[in-house]
């Protein structure tokens, strides 16, 4: 059921199947949701592609769904709260064919999504944005916490590689794309943080066609701290990274230890 907080009449000018969908999860974004969805709205018009903006919002009590209907995005409420729920119940309810998703928070810019359709159009399945300058991507000064940067991300992108033979350099970069009808099939589970790692661990193991795309990272618009805590978010991306690696698992230091 359409929350009371979706405007019906833009719901049903939309187009049956729109080409894109650009999805933002939402916990108390007031704050700089707007500047997102204005973000969106121009990327849209750059590409020249018909679409819609979808607010999947994961109970916020700060006006952010009035926002949302406000400028014309469409909002679907989530109940189970979670980064992963929020994404989940998302692209679930998108319309796209193609979704580009990302956070909320202004560190991404939205306008780039031709870059990644690009990608998508010309046969990827899974489009991932870079921040790291190892991969082409720029970090502004103060977007990206000391341990972040220089440990969490370098770390565990490095064993994503090692583990399921990635090419990708930035396993955890918030802004990416892909087409709706694969994603769906990976079945993805996790509620929280670690659902971005879970996509492109089950995307690898699908053997989808992967690419990769410098984006830039800006210092978020928002007076709170961020909703991702370092080592426990963390801890949950290694481990479920080492569920899907049983050999790095069980079977290398087993072979170890025996020796």
């Amino acid at each position: 059921m359409i929350s009371q907080f979706v405007n019906e009449k833009i719901a049903d000018a939309l187009p049956k199947v729109c080409l894109v969908t650009i999805l933002l999860p939402c916990l108390n974004e007031s704050e700089t949701l707007a500047h997102c969805i204005s973000e969106a709205q121009a990327g849209l018009k750059r590409a020249g592609v018909e679409g819609e903006i979808l607010v999947a919002d994961n109970g916020s009590t700060d006006g952010s769904q009035q926002i949302a209907v406000d400028l014309n995005a469409r909002v679907v409420p989530v109940a189970q709260r979670g980064y992963g729920s929020a994404l989940s119940g998302g692209i679930k309810a998108a319309k796209g064919d193609f979704i580009l998703m990302a956070d909320s928070d202004m560190s991404y810019d939205l306008s780039d999504l031709p870059k990644f359709l690009i990608k998508l159009e010309a046969g990827a399945d899974f489009v991932m944005g870079c921040r790291l300058p190892t991969g082409g991507g720029t970090i502004h000064s103060g977007a990206m916490p000391f341990l972040h940067r220089w440990l969490g991300n370098p770390v565990l992108s490095a064993l994503g590689r090692l583990f399921f033979k990635s090419h990708i350099h930035d396993f955890h970069c918030g802004i990416r794309a892909f087409r709706r009808d694969k994603v769906l099939a990976l079945n993805l589970s996790t509620s929280g943080m670690e659902f971005a790692t879970e996509m492109i661990v089950k995307a690898h193991l699908a053997e989808f066609k992967i690419e990769e795309v410098p984006v830039t990272l800006r210092k978020d618009g928002r007076n709170r701290p961020p909703h991702l805590r370092t080592w426990r978010d963390g801890w949950r991306h290694l481990r479920f990274m080492l569920l899907y690696a049983p050999n790095w698992l069980f079977l290398y230091p087993g072979l170890v230890l025996f020796l």
